[in-house]
């Protein structure tokens, strides 16, 4: 059920994108809002109180109607995991940025592709050239396309194989919303509330980062991918996101990471990969790298459904 439950929402992903998931973000919004406003006192225990409530309801609400729609017929639960990774996974979260950024720069538009990285970071980006957009696209990509989709898909799978149904994706999906808006908080005026949403993100990440990673060496340059993540990844300043970012600089034989300068100041960054500067042929090379990647995810998990049905 997995195996299918995973094709049938990309499949219906790619045939009818949602227009915008922002109605759906406006409301997760306003529903941590409400956990923040009533127990941020700026103690780590309170932080862990609210973390768990704020993830538990919406666990306990969509756990619930599984196995009532199990109940009622197992193609009605087969219907609402699609439903649940269409809303929480996919490229086209992230992938219109990308596209457009693409064109722009295939079209020697650089002040265009400029605006577009500006809009999808939330920074300015007039300061970057053409490498230095590529390069950072290429970064961002990367990293999107593990928290969209990989990261969903390793926690869905988990949680489906233990029979609790696509609450696996939600978890995931609330860990990285609330990493995000409390987690990343200066503690100088958030306190240690974000703590343990911090701390609960980087457990949950800690297997599914490395095994993207791992799959990009797989489907990508082998020796420089083990090269570079053993080199280099523990100089970025998250050494978690230097794992991934590393990996697929080392896959696909590109120059990411360097210094580069948003909102005028100076950003020091390390040199992650080797091999050639970025540019918009390498933005093509990261969408099959990414590709590949999910195809071989499919293709292991094809392997474990047989083995399971044999067995």
């Amino acid at each position: 059920m997995s195996l299918l439950s995973l094709i049938a929402a990309l499949l219906l992903e790619q045939l009818h994108p949602l227009s915008s998931r922002k109605y759906l973000y406006n409301w997760l919004a306003g529903y941590v809002n409400f956990f923040q406003r009533n127990f941020n006192a700026g103690e780590a225990k309170h932080g862990r109180i609210a973390w768990i409530l704020a993830v538990g309801l919406p666990l306990i609400l969509v756990t619930s109607v599984h196995f009532l729609l199990l109940r009622v017929h197992p193609v009605f639960a087969w219907a609402f995991s699609v439903l649940v990774l269409y809303l929480t996974m996919g490229f086209r979260q992230f992938s219109h940025y990308f596209t457009d950024i693409h064109v722009a720069l295939r079209e020697k538009q650089l002040d265009k592709a400029r605006t577009l990285l500006g809009e999808w970071l939330g920074k300015s980006c007039e300061e970057l050239n053409y490498e230095e957009v590529a390069r950072v696209t290429i970064e961002q990509a990367l990293l999107a396309s593990h928290r969209n989709v990989f990261g969903v898909v390793f926690w869905f799978v988990v949680f489906m194989m233990l029979g609790l149904g696509p609450i696996g994706a939600i978890l995931y999906r609330l860990a990285l919303f609330l990493y995000k808006r409390w987690g990343t908080q200066d503690e100088a005026d958030f306190g240690n509330y974000g703590v343990f949403a911090r701390q609960a993100y980087h457990i949950m990440e800690w297997l599914p980062l490395r095994l993207t990673a791992s799959t990009f060496a797989i489907v990508g340059n082998f020796e420089d991918t083990a090269y570079c993540w053993r080199n280099q990844a523990q100089n970025w300043p998250d050494p978690e996101t230097g794992i991934l970012l590393a990996s697929g600089a080392g896959a696909l034989g590109v120059r990411l990471g360097q210094t580069i300068v948003q909102d005028q100041q100076p950003e020091f960054r390390p040199e992650l990969g080797i091999g050639d500067e970025a540019d918009a042929d390498f933005m093509q090379s990261a969408v099959g790298l990414v590709w590949r990647a999910l195809v071989f995810w499919l293709f292991m998990l094809l392997l474990l459904t047989v083995a399971n049905l044999l067995g």
